[in-house]
């Protein structure tokens, strides 16, 4: 469908490409039946017996959102799905009723024209240690008791803690031991637990096939389907321990607030010994307080078991009984040398994912998606041995507006870099985020080449400001938090996905997942009158118009969100006679709008809200720019 070509994707004519839609969709974390919606803790252990057929949404509504995402111009979607969706059974045991509907939807999707890319999601590596992902029986294998992981501190859930749910705590649980923990032996067991198998294969290994396995059975579906491009390979992938250079540190860097263990503390914790730990009441503001947890003295372990890190030798008894930390630099340094972890346990992996997912659809775009900067240590970058048909798909938020729920115009913060780099003044703001977004355009250049950048994440908090949008009806503060990103994105020519269309979103639990509400559509927001956007947020933002396909090189583009005027400039490349083509939206062009062109002619098809501009192949630089008709 798509090929790459200078950090682009390219149509068959030789257009450039440009992608942009949403992450489909927020509730797909969680299973339909039981309810398995966060703050719903009925059900939650019972892990082997779930299903998430209707996970975005039940087939039947497929054409009412579809019609919806065409509509709004959002035509590029990352479909999400998650290895427990697949394999939640049993290893090997695989949810063929699920598998059925997911290939139901992705086919229906081509009806309107839809691509997409499937995303393997999770957060925290799984539901059982506060996010989603990886399935329950996992923990069972390796002797772990889930039930306990809340009451000994290794991991914090809203399904036990209940609402309201702490503000976006959920990320505090990648520096937590049982998320810690599995991420580490999932990219590094061979190095770091090297003795430690399931059912007789090395951890490592064990966790890579089954995950590669579950994500080969969606692709074999799939795979006839030319409007599926390709696959992430793991969302928002964390090192774990890998790569810190003491144990006696706080794990997760800027995702660590609420009650924050150190990493040592967190192996102490799963033993079933009480600590000391330090409290951190905000995400934003300094300072901490001490507070105690597992003061029950409960292990997570099941009989038979021991702590895994003790059994590495990492920390063992005294004489005395107390316990000691042995080798503080474990997972730092590996045969005299700093570890590396994007390097040389993620990288290794991106490539054994590509082989994998190829060896069922040859043509897959893997969509490489790095660990979050807020929570790496260590350097970022990788490099591949083959970086043919990769893309580059890192996500970025507005952390302070995220975090603080509140649009701040006046302030921006890059949370990627240490210490935080501060932007003052809205002009300033967005200067700042439209530089962030080009430092990913240049790793894309610096380490995969041709690689084009989709921002696979990006969004806003809905439901910011204590919900005052839900009440009043008056979205125009998320209108404005949403054109600040997107002009970001726009400054730079990415591709993009927002975060995200929930079909089940309501204003009392959001997505359905720890208390995010960052979904473009509700249920809670419609009024019955049956119309495209009734149910839309923030859509002044949300829907623009932009250049799709490009017959030549984008140079500048730019949408006013106050006065609707539109334009676009490029550098047009003759061999190409197919047509700019526009995203023209009727929702802010009502009536024909006024078009100036550099020289050419265009063609305004309004029912299918495209313009298209036939450029003059004489001239080499070509300005188009829309206008709302001065008509009333």
């Amino acid at each position: 469908m798509f090929t790459i070509r200078h950090n682009h994707f390219t149509d068959p004519e030789g257009r450039t490409v440009h992608l942009r839609g949403v992450n489909l969709g927020g509730s797909t974390k969680v299973p339909t039946h039981p309810n398995g919606s966060s703050y719903n803790k009925t059900g939650f252990y019972d892990h082997r017996q779930v299903s998430f057929v209707g996970r975005p949404f039940p087939l039947a509504e497929a054409d009412e959102h579809f019609t919806r995402l065409k509509t709004w111009g959002l035509t590029f979607l990352r479909f999400l799905i998650t290895w427990e969706a697949v394999e939640h059974a049993g290893p090997g045991q695989y949810d063929e009723a699920y598998l059925d509907y997911v290939y139901a939807v992705v086919k229906k999707a081509a009806e309107y024209d839809l691509c997409l890319f499937i995303d393997p999601h999770q957060d925290v590596w799984s539901r059982f240690t506060g996010g989603d992902g990886a399935p329950g029986w996992i923990f069972d294998l390796l002797g772990m008791d889930i039930t306990k992981f809340h009451a000994a501190g290794v991991a914090f859930t809203h399904q036990e803690h209940g609402d309201p749910f702490p503000r976006m705590l959920w990320p505090s649980n990648y520096g937590k031991y049982a998320c810690a923990t599995m991420f580490t032996l999932f990219y590094g067991g061979n190095t770091f637990a090297p003795d430690l198998k399931i059912e007789g294969v090395p951890v490592q290994d064990f966790l890579q096939t089954h995950y590669l396995a579950s994500v080969k059975q969606v692709a074999a579906r799939l795979q006839e389907f030319p409007h599926v491009l390709g696959y992430d390979t793991l969302n928002e992938p964390s090192q774990g321990l890998i790569g810190y250079p003491d144990l006696n540190v706080v794990g997760g860097k800027t995702a660590a607030y609420g009650a924050i263990p150190t990493l040592y503390q967190g192996m102490l914790l799963a033993a079933g010994y009480p600590q000391t730990v330090q409290y951190k009441a905000s995400q934003i503001l300094p300072g901490t307080k001490p507070t105690r947890l597992n003061e029950g003295g409960i292990s997570i372990w099941k009989p038979g078991y021991e702590e895994i890190w003790k059994t590495a030798g990492v920390w063992d008894m005294d004489a005395t009984g107390t316990p000691r930390l042995l080798k503080p630099d474990y997972f730092g340094v590996v045969n005299g040398k700093p570890v590396n972890f994007d390097q040389e346990y993620l990288a290794p992996f991106m490539e054994k994912y590509a082989r994998a997912i190829r060896t069922v659809d040859a043509d897959a775009i893997i969509f490489l998606s790095p660990p979050p900067a807020e929570m790496r240590v260590g350097p970022p970058g990788f490099s591949l041995t083959d970086p043919r048909g990769v893309a580059f798909a890192p996500h970025w938020y507005d952390g302070l507006t995220l975090t603080s729920h509140a649009y701040l115009p006046w302030v921006g913060v890059d949370t990627g870099e240490v210490p935080p780099k501060i932007a003052i003044g809205h002009k300033n703001r967005r200067q700042s985020f439209a530089h962030i977004i080009g430092k990913f355009v240049a790793r894309a250049k610096a380490e995969l080449g041709e690689a084009p950048v989709v921002i696979g994440e990006t969004g806003i908090p809905f439901n910011m400001h204590q919900q005052k949008a839900y009440r009043n009806g008056d979205f125009s503060k998320q209108a404005q938090a949403m054109d600040d990103i997107l002009q970001a994105m726009e400054a730079n020519f990415v591709n993009f996905t927002l975060w995200n269309y929930t079909a089940d979103n309501d204003n009392a639990h959001g997505d359905q997942w720890n208390g995010e509400d960052l979904s473009i559509f509700s249920r809670d927001q419609q009024t019955g009158t049956g119309a495209i956007h009734d149910g839309g947020r923030a859509l002044a933002a949300v829907i623009r118009p932009y250049a799709a396909r490009t017959p030549g090189q984008p140079l500048e583009t730019a949408f006013d969100l106050r006065t609707r005027v539109f334009r676009f400039t490029f550098r047009l490349d003759p061999a190409i006679r197919a047509p700019l083509v526009i995203f023209l939206p009727a929702y802010h062009y009502t009536q024909a709008p006024k078009v100036e062109v550099t020289q050419g002619r265009f063609e305004i098809l309004a029912q299918s809200q495209r313009l298209e501009y036939f450029p003059d192949p004489a001239v080499a630089l070509h300005t188009i720019q829309i206008s709302p008709s001065a008509r009333r």
